[in-house]
């Protein structure tokens, strides 16, 4: 009879063990559907460009009933980005997973400092200037946006080489115009580092023309000297940063077809698939 009733509790924990982990594992996928819903996720949207107004508002001079009503707006905020950031975690099926993904660090981070308390403490500025990197939130919740940082970030050891080139390309038409122009004008082209600035206001097209002018004055020839380096740098050099830069961007673009299983990239991959299944 002990024995029996041993194991009938046993059966009983058992049971009960079993309807809360099953009653847990709906809690958790009612959190998931409510965290990825459209009308879930345009509320975060709404609350992140409030949280950017409201920072702007506090730039203007404005009555104490509506600076106490930005203070409650903040707070409110607030919490909702600790709400958000909670339910993410909650839904991650391990907690470790949750802080492999660099915008998820990224976040985390930015609701942590949203934490730190305004008031007339001498942090009162450090917390305002934290505040301002709510905004971001907005770029690593929208996912084209977070494609587009992904891409440009990737993008940047490859524009490295074009920079380089272009420094080299700098460098030499400075050193020329210290050269040959600089009894002209000493201001612009009194040595190798101050004809390169003036060069760099040149390919910015900042009056560019009257620094060209004043040098043909002199120099009638000097326009080939221009508009050679306006046309090696504005157009050549530009153009080949805005190659590199849509390059990596569309191979981010089909990766991310790819991974949310949708566009011409995942078509092309999948038929790929069945094709090498067949054979």
């Amino acid at each position: 009879m002990l024995g029996a009733g041993f194991l009938t509790e046993w059966n009983i924990n058992k049971v009960m063990s079993e309807i809360i982990k099953i009653n847990y594992r709906k809690l958790i996928q009612r959190l998931d559907d409510i965290r990825g819903c459209k009308i879930f996720e345009t509320l975060v949207i709404a609350v992140i460009i409030i949280s950017a107004l409201a920072i702007g508002a506090n730039t203007h001079d404005l009555p104490p009933n509506a600076i106490k009503v930005l203070h409650v707006l903040d707070f409110s905020i607030t919490l909702f980005f600790l709400f958000e950031i909670i339910l993410r975690m909650v839904v991650t099926p391990r907690f470790k997973d949750f802080f492999k993904k660099g915008w998820n660090v990224f976040d985390t981070f930015i609701v942590a400092v949203s934490l730190i308390p305004i008031d007339d403490s001498e942090g009162i500025l450090l917390a305002r200037l934290l505040r301002i990197f709510r905004v971001l939130r907005l770029i690593s919740f929208v996912p084209e946006l977070r494609m587009l940082v992904g891409a440009l970030l990737k993008a940047i050891p490859r524009m490295g080489y074009v920079v380089l080139l272009m420094f080299v390309i700098f460098y030499m038409y400075g050193a020329v115009g210290s050269m040959f122009f600089n009894s002209v004008d000493p201001g612009l082209w009194g040595n190798i580092s101050v004809a390169m600035i003036t060069m760099f206001r040149v390919v910015t097209f900042d009056n560019w023309s009257e620094v060209m002018y004043a040098v043909m004055d002199v120099h009638p020839l000097a326009w080939i000297y221009f508009l050679s380096f306006i046309f090696l740098n504005a157009f050549v050099f530009l153009n080949m940063m805005i190659g590199v830069v849509i390059d990596v961007f569309s191979q981010e673009h089909e990766k991310h077809s790819k991974e949310i299983g949708k566009g011409e990239a995942f078509e092309v991959h999948d038929t790929h698939e069945v094709v090498l299944a067949l054979q």
